[in-house]
């Protein structure tokens, strides 16, 4: 298997059916409809407009098998060191660790780029992913019960952070 940086013709579709599966199928996304490739065009312009990586994961066979990124966290500048992440792997190639693998890119993706804090909202019944972030040195920093609803019934979300020690000099502004 081989990482890749993700560009928008070649990965776009696979991408796409990875979050409308999630969408239809999960609570690891707290939304209803599924999204469409324009929806998908301007995703991947934010994530170039901002410098944020979008990094995938194929097969030796060529097959996509999952992908992570990140993004800001929230909209003010004085949180300019911490970002959102997110890791998702396609169903046909769950539980080979891949998903290890795809949030140690991020991770160094981010001390790279001198962010501080990589921040995980999590579904409280993802315990797959909560487990894959306590095993790479994330912290349960915080919860909101009953952020969202969906399939009829209530969804705690978890935040989990792990504090990066980029950068060596942080600057206001």
């Amino acid at each position: 298997m081989r990482l890749t940086p993700c560009e928008f013709k070649r990965h776009a579709q696979p991408i796409l059916a990875i979050y409308n599966e999630a969408i239809a199928n999960s609570t690891v996304m707290y939304e209803y409809k599924l999204r469409t490739m324009d929806m998908m065009a301007g995703w991947f312009d934010a994530k170039t407009k901002g410098g944020y990586p979008v990094i995938g994961i194929e097969s030796d066979a060529g097959e996509f098998m999952g992908f992570s990124s990140y993004g800001s966290f929230r909209a003010w500048p004085a949180y300019k060191y911490t970002v959102e992440h997110s890791v998702y792997v396609d169903t046909r190639f769950r539980g080979r660790g891949l998903g290890k693998i795809l949030l140690q890119e991020i991770i160094a993706a981010a001390q790279e780029q001198n962010y501080h804090n990589l921040v995980g909202v999590i579904d409280s019944s993802n315990n797959v992913s909560i487990h894959l972030h306590q095993a790479l040195g994330f912290s349960r920093c915080g919860a909101i019960r009953e952020a969202g609803f969906k399939f009829g019934r209530w969804l705690d979300v978890l935040f989990f952070q792990l504090t990066l020690a980029t950068p060596s000099h942080p600057a206001d502004g």
